[in-house]
């Protein structure tokens, strides 16, 4: 039995949905979810196999949404009303898509697919989908205990990595995450952000000061208050990145 999360912000949206997935005799609506902080906690709760998500949502849209899963995702079938979104879909030959209104002929075609294809060749299709938008992340979805919130950049100062967690620091609170730094890193646009070692990426707004230590290293304070130290290799780059000079030999 395929177990199935439908996430969309419009309720219509999701009822059809539901009556089109009702006749499908292997599939188990197991939840639903409208907007991209309770499809995360669903998703955690429920485990599902298969979740259908909606791309435009107020809060975090359905492309955060799949980039803030942790590997191994459930199959996602993106759906959405805004055909634009398609092109790229296809041209990586990735996760279905789904067109809104969506059709029961088209359906049972995308529940033939789910059947046959591998759970990994599905999670490697978002990673090729996430890479290919052109806009960095400027909102994500953290865990604030057992449940999901929305902290956008301006709230950020700074990403930990520290007894095998990730960390979203801002000035009222910690936040747990899923993607590792290296994910994050390749989603942060790095005119805002900077990686100074290994368990660290700050971001440069934050940076109050920046001291010299022995060895080479560094230290920042930030506005919040934390102190962190910037490694050997990492101080000099991060020295020529704040005095607009990116591109020094390193």
């Amino acid at each position: 039995m395929m177990r199935v999360l439908v996430v969309d912000d419009e309720e219509l949206a999701r009822n059809r949905l539901r009556k089109l997935l009702s006749v499908c005799g292997d599939v188990t609506i197991v939840g639903e979810a409208c907007d991209g902080e309770e499809a995360m906690q669903e998703i955690a709760k429920l485990q599902p196999q298969v979740v259908f998500l909606d791309i435009k949502m107020p809060g975090a849209d359905g492309i955060e949404i799949a980039r803030s899963l942790r590997s191994p995702r459930p199959k996602i079938v993106f759906c959405t009303a805004y055909d634009e979104y398609a092109v790229d879909a296809f041209e990586v030959n990735a996760v279905d898509y789904l067109l809104k209104p969506v059709t029961r002929v088209r359906l049972a075609h995308c529940i033939d697919r789910l059947r046959q294809t591998p759970a990994t060749e599905w999670d490697l299709s978002v990673e090729r989908i996430a890479a290919r938008q052109e806009t960095s992340a400027t909102r994500f979805l953290a865990r604030c205990g057992a449940r999901y919130r929305v902290v956008t950049q301006n709230e950020v100062e700074y990403f930990s990595f520290e007894d095998g967690l990730s960390t979203l620091h801002t000035a009222f609170g910690r936040f747990l995450m899923d993607p590792t730094l290296n994910t994050l890193e390749s989603r942060l646009n790095p005119a805002h952000f900077f990686r100074i070692s290994r368990s660290f990426i700050v971001k440069l707004d934050s940076i109050l000061e920046v001291s010299p230590l022995a060895g080479g290293f560094g230290e920042l304070l930030l506005r919040c208050g934390a102190r962190l130290q910037v490694s050997r290799r990492r101080f000099r780059q991060l020295l020529a990145h704040l005095d607009g000079r990116e591109n020094v030999e390193r």
